[in-house]
């Protein structure tokens, strides 16, 4: 063998010939062979086929990327899944109202992760109630048509089941003491049956990213309707 070319270890060679899978499915040693068989060609001839192949690779790697993308956002709704129901199973272990109303703020804020959650209740007799002096940290009374209102933010438009937003600077009628540090927030009105006012369940956290208009709510839409169902009955 001449100088001018290059020698290959024995064993190596061995083990290319006698395993060839090891270099074909290596992408970056392939994409030295593939290059290096440009190069002797010269300039003037086009590889149609190495295009193809690049084209292909370039392909396969959207589609593994897509992939895994799929795979976490299954994972990732599979866990939030699990969440709203270990919420749902632990807000139906009360047997009184009171205690009901308490773990809203406490084991079902807990499983939801979230800072803190607040239920306003609409009401023609206003807010001196026993039941609200008693549990005003989670339950607060709201004049008529608040609800839609704060939904809404005064604006003319449909009020929706879920709402998630950032907000700036929280409504102390809702979060009381806490409304300095709240950032975002889901919104969940309440229909409590016939002849009834609205209520809304309102979700409140300080991580600015954890409600957004971009996050899906079909789980806390489904939680929602399990409140409200909740609530009726307790109202009865």
């Amino acid at each position: 063998m001449s100088n001018s070319q290059a020698s290959i270890d024995t064993t190596l060679r061995d083990t290319i010939i006698a395993t060839p899978d090891i270099v074909l499915e290596d992408r970056d040693l392939m994409r030295a062979l593939v290059a290096a068989n440009e190069r002797a060609m010269g300039a003037n001839i086009v590889d149609l086929r190495g295009i193809a192949m690049e084209r292909l690779e370039s392909r396969l790697e959207r589609l593994e990327e897509t992939h895994r993308s799929v795979i976490a956002a299954a994972y990732e709704n599979l866990a939030g899944t699990n969440q709203i129901h270990r919420a749902i199973l632990r807000m139906l272990d009360p047997v009184e109202f009171e205690g009901f109303l308490r773990d809203l703020g406490g084991d079902v804020a807990d499983i939801l992760r979230v800072d803190c959650v607040k239920l306003v209740l609409e009401s023609r007799e206003g807010g001196d109630i026993p039941s609200v002096r008693r549990l005003g940290e989670i339950l607060s009374v709201a004049e008529p048509g608040f609800v839609s209102h704060y939904v809404t933010g005064g604006r003319n438009t449909p009020v929706r089941a879920v709402t998630l937003r950032q907000i700036h600077q929280a409504d102390a009628q809702v979060y009381g003491e806490v409304a300095s540090w709240i950032r975002s927030e889901a919104c969940l009105v309440l229909d409590l049956g016939p002849g009834r006012l609205p209520g809304l369940l309102v979700l409140g956290a300080e991580d600015p990213e954890l409600f957004t208009p971009q996050h899906g709510t079909d789980l806390l839409g489904f939680f929602g309707g399990v409140f409200e169902r909740s609530m009726r009955r307790w109202l009865s």
